[in-house]
């Protein structure tokens, strides 16, 4: 009997001993650093540990046969791993990947400044845009403190890395606008159009910009205009050269915002003695609408439109007059409206689409000479996103510019229709690691001439605080109008842009610095000078150059500062 009773303990100590098996390994991240404190157990079951502070673990189970280890860790994806249990003691590694985090993640940076409240790679505030010294609330004039831009005093408009200012789009919500600053009499600089407030975001690309955008060799502002205000209010201001109206009502899913500025230069005039004889000081009226509408759960639709009427005369300098002098008189009735709509149609698509009119006349003598012309646009453009995941998302779209322009006492008229489809797809390839892959594709009817356009960029981390960027593209642009009325024998002109940037920011400081390479070709260029109607296309150029850019936040209390350092060598055959 004591024989079967011992038989019978050691066939269930041995079975006993089978059944429990011991799993060991390690935890680590893709760089072979220990996951200590990290989760792991077996799917659908009891059986699970903690790892050691140096990523290691050991883990008893009485199951058998195929089955699913599981690790956990704050910050990183969750790896599952196939295994049979048989009895024996089973050693594995584990490597986490990294979970994918957006606020973490790298930005690209090449050829943009961006000043936004919320983003993380803004480089500046909405605010610093208008309180910059001597901008004098100008976006324009503040941009030209960025590194990348040429001031040229008698113009006011943006000139960036050698390029010309009509090089330079600018966009609201997407939309174009054609007419961007104040109409100006000759070697007097004028001002952008549009109050600074007005916009919650901007973004100034000196190039390598998004396949979304064309018809512009150099560069483009983007401007995104405020959201929805949960609050009522009436501003009034009162200045020296005039005054300003403004009012905002908020309905529930509504809000409604009217604006009305008159402004006349004939205090300082009167104040300062010019070096020109001002015959009408410069003096304007404008008005301003701004709907906001919530669609849906998440939608916004946006409604803009604003007329402004402005005119002044003076005395310019004319080589070929009796006495070098000659009267300009002008005046100028701009109008601008502007729809635009984003909604999510589900978790994973997301459409924005909108459309824009300008129209402005300027009624100009010179003398005895009228210059008068007129001008109009329209454009329409959508888009799709399409979130494939954290990580990957594609973006694809078209639009339609349809141009008239008309100088009466010239018997000029052009009319130009153009149309172009984008795509632009950003990956994800890590925290560290992104990628921009884009083309776009323009169809000019005036030209007759079609254009694919290739861009690219991307960037990686080289630190918590650093990343390097990279840019490529080719840019393509109609020629000037007064060139096209008068030949529709011409080609796009071409840019192609070569951009390297590194970026730091530690303890409120950010230092930029960018190296850069633009080439030129099909420029219109004059064969004699002293015949307007004597050109061909066979210009070209270059313009490299360095940007520095350092901005701190954190030496001085409560104020920043930032220096900009440009080099520029350029060259052009046109």
């Amino acid at each position: 009997m004591k024989q079967i009773f011992a038989f019978v303990f050691f066939c269930l100590l041995s079975f006993f001993a089978q059944a429990q098996t011991t799993i060991t390994g390690t935890i680590q991240d893709q760089s072979n650093n220990p996951l200590g404190f990290a989760n792991v157990y077996i799917e659908n079951s009891f059986a699970g540990t903690t790892a050691n502070a140096d990523g290691t673990f050991s883990l008893e189970t009485e199951l058998t046969g195929p089955q699913v280890i599981i690790a956990d860790f704050l910050g990183f994806e969750q790896s599952k791993t196939e295994i049979n249990i048989q009895g024996t003691t089973l050693q594995i590694s584990i490597v986490l990947k990294e979970k994918f985090n957006e606020l973490k993640a790298v930005t690209v940076t090449a050829g943009s400044f961006e000043a936004n409240d919320k983003k993380k790679a803004a480089v500046l505030k909405p605010l610093d845009v208008v309180t910059t010294a001597g901008a004098m609330g100008d976006i324009g004039n503040a941009l030209q403190t960025f590194p990348g831009t040429t001031t040229v005093g008698e113009s006011g408009r943006l000139f960036v890395r050698g390029g010309s200012s009509e090089e330079t789009q600018t966009y609201i919500d997407g939309m174009h606008v054609p007419i961007a600053y104040t109409s100006g009499s000759p070697n007097i600089a004028v001002r952008g159009r549009f109050n600074p407030f007005l916009f919650k975001g901007t973004v100034f690309n000196t190039g390598g910009y998004s396949a979304e955008y064309g018809q512009a060799l150099s560069s483009v502002l983007l401007l995104q205009t405020q959201g929805f205000d949960s609050k009522e209010r009436i501003d009034i201001s009162l200045m020296s050269i005039g005054a300003g109206l403004s009012g905002t009502k908020v309905w529930d899913r509504t809000a409604v915002t009217a604006t009305l500025d008159y402004t006349n230069l004939s205090p300082y005039f009167k104040l300062a003695k010019q070096r020109f004889k001002v015959n009408e000081a410069w003096h304007s009226i404008s008005g301003a609408l701004s709907l906001r509408q919530k669609t849906g759960k998440s939608g916004m639709l946006k409604l803009y439109a604003t007329n402004s009427v402005a005119q002044n005369g003076l005395e310019v300098f004319d080589f070929y007059a009796t006495d070098n002098k000659q009267d300009y008189y002008t005046k100028n009735d701009n109008s601008f409206v502007n729809l635009s709509w984003m909604t999510p149609l589900s978790k994973r698509w997301v459409l924005r689409a909108g459309s824009s009119y300008s129209l402005d006349n300027n009624d100009i003598t010179y003398g005895q000479a009228d210059l008068s012309n007129e001008f109009n646009e329209l454009h329409t453009k959508a888009n799709l996103t399409y979130l494939y995941s954290p990580k990957v998302s594609v973006k694809f779209g078209g639009e339609y510019f349809a141009l008239k322009s008309k100088r009466p006492s010239y018997r000029q008229r052009l009319e130009i229709n153009n149309s172009a489809a984008f795509a632009e797809a950003n990956i994800f390839l890590s925290n560290n690691f992104v990628v921009k892959l884009g083309l776009r594709g323009e169809y000019d009817d005036y030209l007759q001439a079609f254009q694919l356009a290739p861009r690219f960029s991307s960037a990686l981390k080289t630190g918590k605080k650093s990343q390097i960027s990279f840019a490529y593209g080719q840019f393509y642009q109609n020629p000037q109008e007064s060139f096209l009325a008068l030949n529709s024998h011409l080609k796009f002109r071409k840019a192609d842009h070569y951009i390297l940037n590194y970026q730091i920011e530690k303890n409120k400081r950010l230092l930029r610095t960018e190296v850069y390479y633009k080439k030129y070709d099909r420029l219109i260029r004059y064969t004699n000078p002293m015949d307007s109607h004597s050109y061909t296309q066979d210009g070209d150029g270059y313009a490299s150059g360095l940007d520095v850019f350092f901005r701190d936040a954190k030496t001085i209390k409560n104020s920043k500062f930032w220096l900009s350092y440009s080099y520029l060598l350029s060259e052009r055959l046109y």
